[in-house]
């Protein structure tokens, strides 16, 4: 049903609400209570629902605050172009908004295009946004953003890291720096940046948010020293964090060391509170004695010029175990050679440390992703044991 406030045509939004019962009677539910189940997004493996508790509302409020820059402020009005069934849209986004009395603004495109983007939120008088990293860098390729006189406030953003590069632009396109987010479906908005709080480190996803306990630690659950590398992990009890993956026990039992949750990504802590990450678990490449997280190398990438996005993995290799290899996806304007394949190998090679260098770099037209935008490498590797396999 579609209601219509001030207007003509469809439900009449005030002649319905007069319509309405003044007596509500809330029902009998406890913060530990079950309230929904949100599925993951599916990037190691097939989605999970993990169920969540009624606290988990309240439990994010502190970590939207942070990287929406103490949101809400007057005249806010929130958008993102995640889909609101992802954790990312309904509890980064639509219900802290709600819960606020904070307007958000829906629009439903066939895909994302950043010229829109742009205009949108001039259209609109976006104050706050969720943008993707996805969402991003696509709208980094748009020529003379500030054409469109949008006036934001405030931009956050999770799920694939951003570098130095990304930053930069975002001071100079919005007029301050977007502030980086992390968290998972089953333990949401952990860390946070917030750029008028403490300083932005390029590369870093923030600072613990206040109210999770949030730890580097070993494989046998030990809390690691600041500046060591180990598993991303938040301590239970914690407000966000979800009660089990629905109907799925044993999924359950090996998402925890002790009472340790374990995101399935690793990284580090540094001596300022800020945490490093280093890569999904999962996407760790093994090359010789070097452990090699896809983020550093991705970075350093997409600085170049002809590129619009990339893929980092590991594929199998009889003598490394495993090699770096980039899929890249390049900028509409760009014909991929192998001279511009060197190219992109030298200006790894020369900006970052030499095991790090892409020694394959395959040209794409398209990367796997998921519905929320996330780069799928588990297909990109799975793609590339099949083909060595002769499949």
């Amino acid at each position: 049903k579609i209601f219509v406030v001030g207007g003509a045509g469809h439900l009449d939004f005030e002649a319905e609400m007069a319509k309405a019962s003044d007596r509500f009677t809330a029902a009998d539910t406890r913060a530990d209570d079950p309230a929904v189940i949100i599925y993951t997004s599916g990037t190691t493996g097939k989605p999970k629902g993990a169920l969540h508790a009624h606290r988990v509302l309240l439990g994010h409020l502190p970590g939207v605050q942070l990287p929406q820059e103490f949101f809400p402020q007057p005249g806010d009005l929130f958008w993102t172009p995640a889909d609101w069934a992802w954790i990312g849209g309904l509890l980064d986004v639509l219900l802290p908004s709600l819960y606020c009395g904070v307007p958000v603004l829906a629009s439903r495109a066939r895909k994302f295009d950043p010229e829109a983007a742009f205009a949108l939120m001039n259209r609109h008088n976006v104050r706050n946004a969720f943008l993707p990293p996805t969402a991003l860098k696509l709208m980094r390729q748009v020529r003379d953003p500030r054409r469109f006189g949008y006036a934001m406030r405030s931009i956050g953003t999770g799920g694939e890291t951003l570098g130095a590069d990304m930053l930069d632009w975002s001071r100079e396109t919005f007029g301050f720096p977007v502030n980086e987010f992390y968290g998972q479906t089953e333990a949401n908005l952990l860390v946070a940046n917030c750029a008028s709080l403490y300083p932005v480190k390029p590369g870093s996803m923030g600072r613990a948010v206040p109210g999770h306990r949030v730890a580097v630690i070993s494989p046998e659950g030990r809390e690691l020293p600041d500046g060591e590398q180990g598993l991303i992990a938040v301590s239970r009890p914690d407000p966000v964090m979800m009660l089990e993956y629905w109907n799925q026990p044993e999924a359950t039992a090996a998402k925890f060391i002790g009472d340790w949750l374990v995101t399935g990504d690793s990284g580090a802590r540094d001596d300022d509170g800020y945490f490093w990450f280093q890569g999904r678990d999962d996407d760790i490449i093994s090359s010789g004695s070097y452990r090699i997280g896809p983020g550093d190398i991705e970075d350093c990438i997409i600085r170049h010029p002809a590129v619009l996005m990339v893929a980092v993995v590991g594929v199998p290799d009889p003598v490394r175990t495993e090699i770096v290899k980039a899929f890249v996806l390049p900028k509409p304007d760009v014909t991929p050679t192998a001279e511009l394949a060197t190219e992109i190998q030298a200006f790894v090679r020369d900006r970052l440390a030499a095991y790090q260098y892409p020694r394959e770099v395959e040209f794409v037209t398209e990367l796997p992703l998921t519905a929320t935008g996330k780069i799928m490498r588990k297909d990109l590797r799975n793609r590339e044991t099949a083909k060595q396999r002769g499949d």
